[in-house]
């Protein structure tokens, strides 16, 4: 409760005069009970009154997102033309960029609030500081060290002709110290109001690079693993390149992207984001894990827990995290709801996002997300659909159980789930944790981000793609 109240003084203390102002209520967490599976409320809130100027939240920063993938393709760069190829595959073909979109709107709303906020402006405008856009462009290869098949080595780091020698290193220029007149916000007040023009750093663009890669570098493994034929209607990378070739890519995308993330120079953010690579694999593991056992529960309450604990491993520890990593190096400091008010949003934007995603899954015969539909039921996954049918239908807990394996599995359970209401359920679930992702914006001061970030999470269950 310290903390809400604390944010709600905060943003009463740095909107600008003409900010509309609201009261912080402290949000309990939704838990599901360890035996029976969530339950979503059933009236869905009215929404609150948007900020006038609703645009579409990718127009707010489509030349951020077109510049981004742009300079991004430089960051894949190697001499191996097989690899370059493959890196850059997936990057080449229309994406969603929900997870940069997510990244650089949360930026805007929430830049100009942090006590650290003017540190971080003078440091992406200082020559030395680390913070400007020349600086994080720079190579990702040192050009004294060794580490990486780059045409544009200098021949005494590339030779293998004779024994290695020390090469002397060239003095570097003093690192400029943070000027006086720079104090923190809290002393000299907001400099910037959120959501302004001009108010998103170099290293928030570079996150948002960063967290698509991360992106990209799970779906070439999962493809891998997945046996995928196709994503987003065109040949997936291992049909397109075999499956050595795919796993090498998303390797090489993790290395880059460590490269970059390690050059932003905020251990917080260094943390937050390497998490996310661990979480992408406890999430595969998990989903891989036998974890029905021979004797079936109830309700499949266990099953819940699992499943809903691998939907945040997978898929929104990364929008969580990178959120709230935007936040920080918008300035955020210890202490400060901001980064907490990231976090919690991104948490259930994600969750809601993959709920639908699962849901699209099984909309009638049509193929979704470049997949046809029913593909989860045939990689032995249950997911909500299906959980909820099990309580409505008990036969469908031994074809969980076995995975769909048995012919005629895939069918029955397809089956099984339209006569249920296992899609509707698993949509409200879905709505229960947008509408809380969108309840949590209302603890920031209103700007066109937010009203942007409002009308993506109203999108993120009514969309059909």
């Amino acid at each position: 409760m310290r903390r809400w109240t604390q944010g709600a003084a905060l943003v009463r203390s740095r909107c600008s005069p003409t900010c509309r102002h609201y009261s912080v209520q402290p949000q309990k967490q939704a838990t599901s009970p360890s035996h029976a599976s969530p339950t979503p409320p059933t009236p869905r809130p009215p929404p609150t009154q948007a900020f006038p100027t609703r645009r579409d939240p990718s127009a707010l920063v489509s030349h951020e997102l077109d510049a981004l993938r742009q300079s991004l393709l430089g960051l894949l760069g190697t001499a191996h033309p097989g690899l370059d190829e493959i890196a850059k595959y997936y990057f080449l073909h229309p994406s969603k960029q929900m997870r940069p979109l997510l990244v650089l709107l949360f930026a805007r709303a929430t830049n100009g609030l942090g006590s650290g906020w003017r540190e971080r402006r003078w440091a992406a405008e200082c020559d030395g500081a680390g913070g400007r856009a020349e600086e994080l462009d720079r190579p990702l290869t040192r050009s004294d060290v060794l580490n990486d098949c780059n045409p544009s080595m200098p021949d005494t780091t590339a030779s293998f002709s004779s024994v290695f020698s020390l090469i002397p290193p060239a003095p570097l220029p003093p690192r400029p110290s943070l000027p006086a007149a720079f104090l923190p916000l809290s002393s000299a007040g907001p400099e910037l109001a959120p959501g302004g023009p001009g108010s998103l750093l170099p290293t928030q663009r570079r996150l948002a690079q960063i967290v698509e890669m991360i992106h990209v570098a799970s779906l070439l493994h999962d493809d891998v693993i997945d046996a995928s034929a196709l994503r987003r209607g065109v040949p997936s990378a291992p049909a397109a390149f075999g499956n050595k070739l795919a796993v090498l890519g998303g390797d090489f995308l993790l290395g880059r992207a460590s490269a970059a993330l390690s050059r932003l120079g905020d251990m917080e953010v260094v943390e937050l984001i390497a998490s996310v690579i661990a979480n992408l694999v406890e999430g595969e593991i998990l989903q891989m894990k036998d974890v029905h056992r021979a004797e079936v529960p109830k309700t499949g309450g266990d099953a819940w827990n699992i499943y809903l604990k691998k939907t945040y491993l997978k898929t929104a520890s990364l929008m969580a995290k990178g959120c709230r990593a935007s936040v920080i190096l918008g300035g955020c400091a210890q202490g400060e709801v901001w980064k907490e008010l990231a976090y919690a949003f991104g948490r259930n934007f994600g969750l809601a996002f993959q709920l639908v995603d699962d849901v699209l899954d099984y909309d009638a015969g049509e193929a979704t997300l470049g997949k046809p539909g029913g593909a989860d039921l045939k990689l032995g996954l249950a997911t909500g659909p299906a959980l909820f049918a099990w309580e409505e239908h008990p036969e469908m807990g031994p074809l969980i159980v076995r995975k769909f394996e048995q012919e005629g599995d895939v069918e029955l359970a397809r089956d099984l789930v339209r006569r249920s209401s296992g899609v509707e359920r698993t949509r409200d679930l879905a709505r229960a944790h947008a509408d809380k992702a969108r309840e949590l914006l209302q603890g920031l001061p209103e700007s066109e981000a937010r009203a942007s970030l409002e009308l993506l999470t109203d999108r993120v269950v009514t969309r059909t793609w």
